[in-house]
């Protein structure tokens, strides 16, 4: 039972410091503090331009499904059932600004640099294509070089080997 117990460890370990684990974890992090931007951005900048066009802040705006709707001075729903479609519009915007800038800083980057790298791999086995093809042209001409050393000019095929054999 000892054994299992520390095989399991060393697994749990050998999980927790492959890379991708951390890499995964250091994603979270920097995911939540971008998402924070984000949304500061929409309800600090966007929201208050929506504002300036219309009449209020984006998130105040909804529509009433049963009516009246009434709020009170904190803002709760007194009576009715409102729609909230301005917080459902400002979190869209969030999720899309997000997508943006993950798309356009990091998917896009990357999908080019992989995709040059596979240019330059291709590239590579080309040259070693041709270096392998070469080499075989060598071999073969080395190949007739030697046959043709053994065959004695003027003499018959038949006659060399005879002579080479007594």
């Amino acid at each position: 039972m000892s054994n299992e117990k520390e095989s399991v460890l060393e697994g749990f370990k050998a999980f927790l410091t492959r890379g991708n684990v951390i890499d995964l974890a250091v994603a979270v992090v920097i995911g939540a503090a971008f998402t924070n931007v984000v949304n500061s951005l929409v309800k600090g900048v966007i929201n208050p331009v929506v504002g300036a066009f219309g009449t209020k802040d984006l998130d105040h705006y909804s529509s009433c499904l049963k009516s009246p709707c009434e709020t009170n001075a904190a803002g709760d729903v007194v009576s009715g059932i409102p729609i909230m479609w301005g917080t459902v519009l400002s979190s869209t915007l969030s999720f899309l600004i997000t997508a943006a800038v993950v798309y356009f800083l990091m998917v896009l980057p990357m999908a080019k640099y992989l995709a040059r790298r596979a240019r330059q791999q291709a590239a590579k086995e080309r040259v070693e294509e041709v270096v392998e093809v070469s080499e075989l042209e060598v071999l073969k001409e080395i190949r007739d070089t030697l046959v043709a050393q053994h065959r004695v000019p003027g003499q018959g095929q038949g006659q060399g080997q005879g002579q080479s054999a007594s």
